[in-house]
């Protein structure tokens, strides 16, 4: 058994390159070998985003707080509340962020796949990001 305690492992501004605004990213599992999850608690605000991305084993998103949107290639964006669980299978492009008024937090749950988790893509264009 191993406990992290709270406060054990530093918040961390999330690569420009990979999101656009202000996010942070909290780990919260990522399991030694031969286990695959990853997890952490990600806070985006307002008008924060991911950049377009696919997960190879897919990806859930648990939305706690605020107000945000997701939207998968050729999709509507689609508001996500606190309580929304949101799943993107393997493969799938897709974005995922605040409002451009509300911050929003979710707990993003991966798995590693030859130690990878996500394979990042172009940035959301504004006009992509105010379809919402």
């Amino acid at each position: 058994m191993n406990i992290t305690r709270v406060g054990t492992q530093p918040s961390a501004k999330a690569p420009a390159e990979y999101f656009t605004g202000a996010v942070r990213l909290d780990r919260l599992v990522g399991a030694p070998e031969p286990a695959r999850i990853f997890a952490s608690n990600v806070t985006f605000e307002p008008g924060a985003r991911t950049a377009w991305h696919t997960h190879p084993l897919g990806q859930t998103l648990i939305v706690t707080a605020g107000c945000g949107w997701a939207q998968r290639e050729g999709g509507p964006v689609e508001e996500i509340r606190p309580g929304d669980v949101v799943w993107f299978p393997p493969g799938e492009k897709h974005w995922h962020g605040a409002t451009a008024a509300t911050g929003m937090t979710h707990i993003a749950i991966v798995e590693m796949l030859d130690g990878k988790s996500a394979d990042w893509l172009e940035q959301v264009s504004d006009e992509q990001y105010r379809a919402g």
